[in-house]
C-alpha cells in the first residue's frame, strides 16, 4: 500500500509528465504521437518512479518508448527544475508502455463475435 507521500508525488509526477509529453512531446519523441501518462508507482523511498504511457498515433509503440527511455536524463531534469520546491530530489524515472486500452479493445472484439 502506498503511503500518502508517495501517492502525492505521483500525482504531482503523472500531471506535471502529462503537461510536459502535451507540449512537447513532438520533441520528446521526434514523432508526431500522443502520449498520455496514465499511471506513475514511486518506491516507498521514493527514489524510483515507474511512468507508465498510453502512445496514440503510431504502431511503434516500442519505437517510442526507447527514444523517450534515451531521453531520460532530458526529461527528469525538465521535471526538476519545474519541482524543485516542492520536492527535494527528483526520483529516476522509467517508462513502459501501458496496453490496458489494447487489452480493453482485445476483449471488447471477442465478444462481438
Amino acid at each position: 500500500m502506498e503511503s500518502i507521500r508517495q501517492q502525492k508525488i505521483s500525482r504531482l509526477l503523472q500531471k506535471d509528465l502529462g503537461e510536459l509529453f502535451q507540449k512537447e512531446g513532438a520533441s520528446v519523441t521526434d514523432k508526431k504521437v500522443m502520449i498520455t501518462v496514465t499511471k506513475v508507482k514511486v518506491t516507498k523511498d521514493l527514489q524510483l518512479a515507474d511512468i507508465f504511457l498510453s502512445i496514440f498515433g503510431t504502431e511503434e509503440k516500442e519505437s517510442v518508448i526507447e527514444t523517450i527511455n534515451q531521453k531520460t536524463a532530458e526529461i527528469r531534469y525538465t521535471i526538476g527544475k519545474k519541482l524543485r520546491h516542492q520536492l527535494r530530489a527528483i526520483p529516476q524515472l522509467r517508462f513502459f508502455i501501458d496496453d490496458s486500452l489494447d487489452y480493453i479493445d482485445k476483449i471488447d472484439e471477442l465478444l462481438d463475435h
